[in-house]
């Protein structure tokens, strides 16, 4: 039995974090990029919402702590009971907050089923990086796995901004 101290679960939650963070840059850097090209009453303008990034940001580190707490609380161990327990609670707290959002907003219906799959994706890759995380014996083989999944993630976001197939949001200021 892995031993669960605090240091160990405060590693695997930033673990998992920074594995959501490299899929985020792609998912909205790349994929969701063409959705915030256009101005939109929903939508901050770019350089607001490049500026509040790290807010984003914290929130996912929000998440992952409770992720974490969960599968400590539920026993979860490994990657597969970790990714569907993230995919579950995503599709959830995503679910609720896309039909809040369409309920009383100007949002646009496809960004909120692009924030819809793809941020329930996101919480299952941290629930999976999070699940392998809490029962590894070898956690820096996860450390090397993840960094390698972000700077691909990464490099895919900028061949795809750079082949146009994703515009790179121009901030000004």
């Amino acid at each position: 039995m892995i031993q669960r101290s605090k240091h160990r679960l405060m590693g695997v939650v930033l673990l998992a974090w920074f594995a959501v963070l490299g899929f985020d840059f792609f998912l909205h850097g790349g994929l969701l990029a063409r959705l915030y090209a256009e101005p939109s009453p929903f939508l901050l303008p770019p350089e607001e919402a490049f500026r509040l990034i790290p807010v984003g940001y914290a929130s996912f580190l929000v998440f992952e702590i409770f992720l974490v707490w969960l599968m400590v609380r539920l026993d979860v161990r490994g990657w597969r009971p970790g990714m569907a327990l993230g995919l579950q609670g995503g599709a959830f707290a995503w679910g609720a907050l896309v039909l809040g959002l369409l309920s009383i907003s100007t949002a646009d219906v496809g960004l909120m089923a692009g924030w819809f799959i793809g941020q329930t994706v996101e919480a299952g890759m941290g629930g999976m990086v999070a699940g392998a995380g809490l029962v590894t014996e070898r956690p820096w083989r996860l450390v090397i796995y993840v960094v390698i999944f972000v700077m691909v993630a990464i490099i895919m976001t900028v061949v795809l901004q750079s082949v146009g197939l994703a515009p790179a949001m121009r901030v000004v200021g």
